[in-house]
Order: structure tokens, then sequence, then C-alpha cells
């Protein structure tokens, strides 16, 4: 791909949209039913589940983890999302960075020197090194993550609940003033 072909590429995706996807997902998680806390920790193992390397199975391991211990499972389920197939090159490039350098095993990503069979082969025979590397670099970069997602979330549900307990309070309020009191005796009268 030329770098003309990455402009068009990326000039296609209309910022607007992708606004419009972010403020969907927000919406969606603030508006589960449910207490703030089991919402916000549903919403961090999805996160914390989507920086593992094994992107086919996220949602079904965080909705699986989520009922095991009685938290959101929807929430769970978006937050796998964190890695998707435009963040995930990115964050999984960035996991194996972390895991390799702990592990000692630095250096360029051996499924990155190239195309030819050979490669191939020698990236297979590494497949364990670079999934272990994943791994551990996912378990360092998901936990901070999920940390700070378990934060935004129950801030955001919260806040969002209050509101809604606020404007039914009001609204209750609001109509038991505009609803004409009746007298008692004017009752006892009319049925005498």
């Amino acid at each position: 791909m030329d770098r003309e072909e990455g402009r068009n590429f990326s000039e296609s995706i209309p910022e607007n949209r992708v606004k419009q996807i972010l403020k969907s997902a927000y919406d969606r998680i603030i508006k589960i039913g449910g207490a703030p806390r089991e919402t916000a920790l549903g919403f961090a193992l999805g996160v914390f589940v989507g920086m593992s390397p094994f992107m086919g199975v996220h949602t079904a391991m965080a909705v699986f983890i989520a009922s095991l211990l009685k938290w959101n499972k929807i929430a769970a389920a978006i937050g796998v999302w964190i890695s998707n197939p435009f963040t995930a090159p990115i964050l999984y490039g960035i996991t194996y960075y972390i895991g390799a350098n702990i592990l000692g095993t630095a250096g360029s990503p051996p499924f990155l020197e190239g195309i030819e069979l050979s490669a191939f082969l020698e990236t297979l025979a590494k497949a364990p090194r670079i999934l272990r590397a994943m791994t551990l670099g996912g378990v360092l970069l998901g936990l901070p993550l999920a940390a700070a997602a378990y934060y935004f979330v129950h801030s955001a549900v919260r806040k969002y609940q209050e509101e809604i307990r606020e404007k039914i309070a009001w609204k209750k309020v609001l109509t038991t003033r505009k609803r004409p009191r009746r007298k008692p005796g004017r009752k006892r009268a009319e049925n005498s």
C-alpha cells in the first residue's frame, strides 16, 4: 500500500462516524441496568481480557468469567472491544514489546520479518515464545487499563443513575403539585 492509498483509506473513515460509535458505546454502557459496581467490574474485566492475544475468544472468555463472578456480562462483552480490527495491531505490538522486554527476548517481532515460507515456518516455531510474550505484556498493560476503565465506568454509571433518580423525583413532585387536592369532607357529602 503506497502513501496515497493509505491516506485515502484513513480519509474514508469520517471522524464523525468514529465519534458516533464511541458515543453509542458510552451510552450503552451507562444505560445498562444494575449496580454501578457490577457494571464497572464487568467492563473492566472485558478490557483486561481484550488485552490478551486470544482475539477470537475474547467475548466468550469475558462473558463466562463475568457470569462466574456475577458481574455484568453485557458490560464485559462491550469492554473486550478495546481490541478490535483497528486497534489490535497497535495493542498487540505494544503487548509483545512489553512482554518480550521482560522475558529478555526483545527485538523485532519475528512475524514481521517477511512473507517467505522459511520466515513463516520460523514464526510457527517461535509461536509459544511470542504467545508468552504477548500474554505477559497483555496482563501488564491490561491491569492499569482495567483499573482506569473501572473507575471511569463506575463514576459514569453512578452519575447517570443519580440523574435519572433526580428526574423521577422531580417529575413526581411536579405531578403532585399539578393534581388538584380533594377535600376529604366533600366526598362524604356526595355519598350521603
